[in-house]
């Protein structure tokens, strides 16, 4: 447990007592202490942490949080505490302010972790599925996939870093009607290469991406199937399709730092029956009726205004139908938790599924939706509205061309999911310090250069019991000592509200925080107890931005 950890767990005992000890001494009635917070203020002039429990116990007290605070502060035992002051603020928050002894504790525990610095015991909590990209495999991945691809796999690694076990998942849909329709595209394209007089379907796919198939099938296969029958032909171009496709997918994602563990194909439910059983336990249940042929959901029943066809007139189930057992087998698979990263446009699908979940006697509350917002990629002030290779959208291999996996993975992060994202390409690619990715790598060089000063010196480094903390008494020092032992208690944090973007945000204050140090400050000073502790100090800077930045998917390069 974090140096921090410790502290916010002792105070928090200390808070109940006090809370306690006035209730017997009459000073504040209530009939059970509600939960409060404590947490690291977001200005460091508001102190080390703060709480939120007087404000909670204003209601059952029946006084107000101001006068409560007081009271709390009045009763409250700082021993060993590391408290030093404590102050009442806005509403009725208590901020606490340490003396600086606490930090020393923080560099001897970073050096134990080293480069996972501020992770959790593995498998210590919840088992949960991350769900996120689930590209159609028609097509190549756009910049919209790379924001989920990237807030996923950051979530996914928080996740992990905070004790979940996490599994990460992509949904290949490789049935239903936009299977039909790329049969139909890569046989009018198929033809049309033949030299046939063959109409495309205005439906289809017309990306020169299925031209590039087609082609590759005709250098494995020729033309031995210009003569075959429709269905057997269009058959063989789409498992051809598919195969290249989903390859191409794995590939490019890895190229971004993506990598799955489970790739679940939809067509599997239905070959196994599993979207059949799911529709008739639904059915066992009284969730299901027949209405002009279909078969209906009863999804009024859960609060939505309309009921749900889960199967056509021509007897096939609807994707939502697949979708249901899809979300039932997660749950058979033993995940006490699922999330799904979903596009914006799929915020009425939420409580559908939901409603699905309950009526298939599951907590609905079990799965969780994160919604992305739409990505606008920018340059030279200018929106770019389609990409110069196919006419159409920007690719995910294009942005990587142009900017790079690190760049690319930080710039989708940086914003929380639900707000709308302006891709400022020229910064993504900008060797200055406007660009936070360049920023925030650049203050790891510059760790790694004065370490190769020190060697080139003939400077050792120190070792941490050989080491003298507390000559660390510049304002600076301890504010970097303060960052890095928010940490833990911001992966934690983080991981919970399921903000992955607050990582991207750390890093970038830690960055900056570091610069502002290194331009006021000498580490490799003449006093040998000085340069001892300052050497142990960068070090600490420099393992806990790998850490952050192995969150981040992005590296940390020694030299820039």
């Amino acid at each position: 447990m974090s140096v921090l950890i410790r502290i916010r767990k002792n105070l928090e005992a200390r808070l109940c007592e006090a809370a306690a000890k006035a209730q017997q001494a009459g000073r504040l009635t209530f009939d059970s202490l509600p939960s409060f917070i404590l947490e690291v203020p977001r200005e460091k002039q508001h102190g080390e942490l703060a709480t939120n429990l007087a404000m909670v116990l204003a209601r059952p007290a029946r006084m107000a949080p101001r006068k409560i605070a007081e009271i709390l502060i009045e009763f409250f035992d700082p021993a060993d505490t590391w408290v030093e002051r404590m102050e009442i603020a806005g509403p009725g928050f208590i901020n606490f302010f340490f003396g600086s002894g606490w930090l020393y504790l923080v560099p001897p525990e970073v050096a134990a972790q080293g480069e996972r610095y501020g992770y959790q015991p593995p498998g210590q909590r919840e088992k949960v599925q991350v769900e996120f990209v689930s590209a159609n495999p028609t097509g190549l991945l756009h910049i919209g996939h790379a924001r989920g691809a990237a807030l996923g796999d950051t979530l996914a690694n928080l996740l992990t870093a905070a004790g979940y076990q996490v599994t990460r998942e992509f949904y290949i849909n490789d049935a239903g009607n936009q299977i039909e329709k790329l049969g139909e595209s890569l046989e009018a394209r198929y033809l049309q290469a033949l030299g046939q007089p063959v109409v495309f379907p205005e439906d289809g796919y017309h990306g020169e991406d299925l031209m590039v198939t087609v082609q590759n099938f005709r250098q494995q296969h020729g033309n031995a199937y210009a003569n075959d029958v429709s269905l057997t032909r269009r058959e063989q171009l789409v498992q051809f399709a598919l195969e290249e496709k989903l390859a191409a997918i794995r590939e490019t994602l890895k190229h971004f730092g993506v990598e799955f563990e489970v790739w679940f194909s939809e067509q599997t439910l239905h070959n196994s029956g599993q979207v059949q059983q799911t529709l008739e336990e639904l059915q066992h249940r009284e969730y299901l009726y027949e209405k002009d042929g279909a078969w209906w959901f009863r999804s009024t029943d859960f609060g939505e205004e309309k009921d749900e066809v889960l199967v056509r007139r021509n007897g096939l189930p609807t994707y939502y139908a697949a979708d249901i057992a899809y979300h039932r087998n997660k749950f058979a698979r033993g995940f006490e938790r699922v999330i799904n990263l979903w596009g914006a446009d799929h915020h009425g699908h939420i409580a559908r599924m939901k409603g699905a979940l309950a009526a298939l006697g599951q907590d609905p509350e079990r799965l969780e939706v994160i919604l992305i917002q739409m990505v606008r990629l920018f340059q030279g002030g200018e929106q770019v509205r389609m990409s110069k290779r196919t006419g159409q959208y920007v690719t995910l291999e294009e942005l990587l061309e142009e900017v790079g996996r690190d760049a690319a993975r930080y710039f989708f992060v940086m914003r929380a999911p639900e707000s709308h994202l302006d891709f400022d390409l020229d910064l993504a690619k900008a060797q200055t310090n406007e660009n936070p990715v360049y920023y925030i790598q650049y203050a790891h060089a510059r760790i790694c250069s004065i370490f190769r000063q020190a060697e080139e010196a003939g400077i050792t480094l120190p070792t941490m019991e050989a080491t003298d903390l507390e000559r660390l008494q510049e304002p600076a020092e301890l504010e970097l000592l303060s960052k890095i032992a928010a940490l833990p208690v911001e992966i934690q944090e983080a991981a919970e509200a399921r903000e992955p973007h607050r990582l991207a945000r750390y890093a970038h204050e830690l960055a900056s925080l570091f610069h502002s140090y290194y331009n006021a400050y000498r580490v490799l000073v003449e006093d040998l107890e000085l340069r001892q502790a300052r050497l142990i100090l960068v070090q600490t800077v420099q393992m806990t931005l790998r850490s952050v930045l192995f969150i981040l998917g992005i590296n940390a390069p020694s030299r820039m």
